[in-house]
């Protein structure tokens, strides 16, 4: 349960719950840009663009997830993150996200109908998200 220097934090997808706990500081790539939530924020409604939302918890530790898009509530003390998909960070698989980015990229450049094109640069979209996240979790590490 969150106090006043903690925000509780709900992060659901539709595989189901994938972390709910007190937190610091939550960020989050929003299509306004990217957020840093912190316990009092005001509130603010929001969709959420492909990327990492990162929790970091009472004791320093950080978590973080891979979300493919969804939608962001923000109360004073409480962050919700409504996920179209949600992956741990560790979880992320370097290769599958490579081979769907080329996937994506042919079918771009096959050029079918238009909806076919859109879900392919959406796919695109996500699954560079995903290349840049594990980029950046691989040089913290490094």
């Amino acid at each position: 349960m969150a106090d006043e220097h903690t925000i509780q934090v709900d992060i659901v997808s539709a595989e189901g719950e994938m972390f709910s706990g007190a937190a610091a500081v939550v960020y989050a790539a929003a299509v306004e840009g990217d957020l840093g939530i912190y316990p009092r924020h005001a509130p603010l409604l929001t969709l959420l663009k492909p990327g990492e939302v990162r929790v970091q918890t009472p004791d320093g530790a950080t978590q973080s997830f891979f979300v493919g898009s969804g939608a962001l509530e923000v109360q004073p003390y409480k962050v919700t993150v409504l996920a179209d998909t949600a992956i741990r960070a560790k979880d992320l698989d370097e290769a599958a996200a490579v081979a769907a980015r080329q996937r994506a990229e042919a079918a771009v450049r096959e050029k079918g109908d238009r909806i076919s094109v859109a879900e392919a640069q959406a796919d695109l979209a996500r699954v560079m998200a995903q290349l840049k996240m594990i980029e950046r979790l691989r040089k913290l590490r490094g």
